[in-house]
C-alpha cells in the first residue's frame, strides 16, 4: 500500500508541475500587465514547491518502495530521467528570476523579455516530454547497466 501511495503522489505531483508550467506559458505573453506578472510570480512559487516535492517523494519511492534503490541505481533510463529533470530545473531559474524582478520593479516586461522567458518555458516543455518516456522504459526493465 505504501508503494502505491507513493506512486500516486509522485504522478499527481508531476501533473501539477506540468499544469503550472502550462499556466505560465498561457500567462506570459505579449501585452502582459502588472496583475498578470504578480499572478505568474505566485504561480511560479507552486512550480518550485511541486518540483521539490517530486524530488522528495521520488527518492523516498526509489529507496523505500517495492523495487528499491538496487533496481534504480543501475538503470540508464533512471539517470536519463534524473538528468533531464535537473536540466529542466536549471531552465526554470531564468524565468523565475525575471518574474521576481518584474514584480519587484512593478515593470511591465517588453516583448523581447517576454520572448526570452517563453523560449525557456518551451524548452522546459520539450524536455518534460522525455520524462514519461524514460519512466516507462525504466519501469519495464529497459536500460539496465551491466557491472
Amino acid at each position: 500500500m505504501f508503494d502505491l501511495a507513493l506512486a500516486i503522489g509522485h504522478h499527481l505531483l508531476i501533473f501539477v508541475l506540468f499544469g503550472v508550467l502550462t499556466a505560465e506559458l498561457v500567462l506570459v505573453r505579449a501585452g502582459v500587465d502588472r496583475p498578470t506578472v504578480a499572478r505568474t510570480a505566485r504561480i511560479d512559487l507552486w512550480y518550485g514547491i511541486a518540483a521539490g516535492l517530486i524530488v522528495v517523494v521520488g527518492f523516498i519511492r526509489a529507496i523505500f518502495a517495492a523495487k528499491g534503490w538496487a533496481y534504480y541505481e543501475h538503470n540508464a533510463f533512471f539517470w536519463a530521467k534524473m538528468t533531464t529533470f535537473l536540466i529542466i530545473a536549471f531552465l526554470s531559474i531564468p524565468p523565475t528570476v525575471k518574474y521576481i524582478r518584474w514584480r519587484r520593479t512593478g515593470a511591465v516586461p517588453d516583448e523581447a523579455e517576454i520572448a526570452g522567458v517563453r523560449r525557456f518555458l518551451w524548452a522546459e516543455v520539450a524536455l518534460f516530454a522525455l520524462l514519461p518516456i524514460f519512466a516507462a522504459a525504466m519501469a519495464r526493465g529497459f536500460g539496465e547497466l551491466a557491472y
